[in-house]
């Protein structure tokens, strides 16, 4: 089943032009299927093997065939735990790494850290959600605050490595972040029925990336969406124009996906990756969010909604399609789940 691309609202732009982005440019160069395959050999079983089902009352209200994938029961509530099993697995007990997150990354990798006895410094910003925050220092995790949103946090992670602080991670430009959430992918192949249509958030680029790259080489009549804010349109708008875009601010409640900043070498893997780019508002992501709660049952965070998000904006696109939906995590305050479920 082909599909119509769906044309997306762009924002206004800090600066362009600073990395040129070619269709030919190495594709897929850095994403290896055959590693991604491995990778499940190291990623603890409770990441792994996680629900995936046609939702027949979300289908009947979508007027599609949807089907959820649900990255959110094990101990961190997000897909991020298959990245950093796979990172850490290759970094020496006693090591120090570095690494800045809106909530959910720095959460895997405090947890993968604590149970390898690495020590982890975890840099967030000042606004963070204080639910994510907690539980990083729960397991373990040196916690930094600075800067407004989470790219000032990731520049004050860089320097701060750079002094000798530790080792550097970042999510979506070490492989091992993008391959290890490339697993989801593998375990969407074992449906009964391939899919027509995939939609996937798109924040630094790490689960789309992966993912995309599975279904690519596994199932290329699949269609693969990226799905990002109208508040945070980098990533969409840089994919879109061929050359990297900044904002200088984000504006949206879907704080894992709130990139103002891409990374150069997640642009370079989306090349060829992608089918269709949609941004979506709060309000939908909002309601995206209730629809999961009621017919599926789950607490789903806006970032892990903003699919079913998609789907309502944009209805015609998707009416009878096969269409999955990964739902990747369901981090939440008690406040936002009186405010918005």
């Amino acid at each position: 089943m082909r599909i119509h691309l769906i044309i997306v609202r762009r924002l206004q732009s800090k600066s362009s032009a600073l990395l040129p982005i070619s269709d030919n440019m190495n594709r897929h160069g850095r994403i290896s299927i055959e590693r991604i395959e491995q990778a499940i050999s190291v990623i603890g079983p409770e990441f792994l093997n996680t629900p995936q089902f046609e939702c027949e009352p979300l289908s009947a209200e979508l007027e599609a065939r949807v089907v959820v994938k649900i990255e959110t029961i094990n101990p961190i509530r997000s897909f991020k735990g298959r990245g950093s099993e796979l990172y850490m697995s290759k970094v020496p007990a006693g090591s120090d790494v570095v690494c800045a997150s809106a909530g959910n990354f720095g959460q895997a990798i405090a947890y993968s850290a604590r149970r390898r006895a690495v020590r982890a410094t975890v840099f967030a910003a000042r606004n963070a959600n204080p639910l994510k925050l907690d539980r990083m220092r729960s397991l373990g995790a040196d916690i930094r605050l600075f800067g407004e949103d989470f790219d000032a946090a990731r520049g004050e992670a860089r320097r701060v490595a750079g002094e000798g602080a530790g080792r550097l991670v970042v999510d979506s430009l070490d492989i091992e972040t993008v391959e290890g959430a490339g697993t989801i992918g593998l375990e969407l192949l074992r449906l009964p029925e391939r899919l027509d249509i995939l939609l996937v958030a798109l924040g630094n680029g790490a689960m789309f990336n992966g993912i995309a790259h599975v279904m690519k080489v596994r199932s290329p009549a699949t269609q693969i969406f990226a799905v990002g804010a109208e508040g945070a349109s980098a990533m969409v708008d840089s994919w879109r124009s061929g050359r990297l875009i900044e904002h200088s601010s984000v504006s949206t409640i879907a704080d894992g996906i709130a990139t103002r900043t891409p990374i150069p070498e997640a642009l370079r893997d989306m090349q060829g990756l992608v089918d269709g780019a949609l941004l979506v508002s709060d309000e939908a992501i909002i309601r995206g969010m209730k629809l999961l709660h009621r017919h599926v049952g789950i607490v789903a965070e806006p970032s892990a909604a903003v699919g079913i998000a998609a789907m309502l904006q944009a209805p015609q696109t998707f009416k009878g399609a096969l269409v999955g939906v990964v739902v990747c995590g369901s981090n939440l305050t008690e406040e936002q789940i009186h405010a918005w479920l």
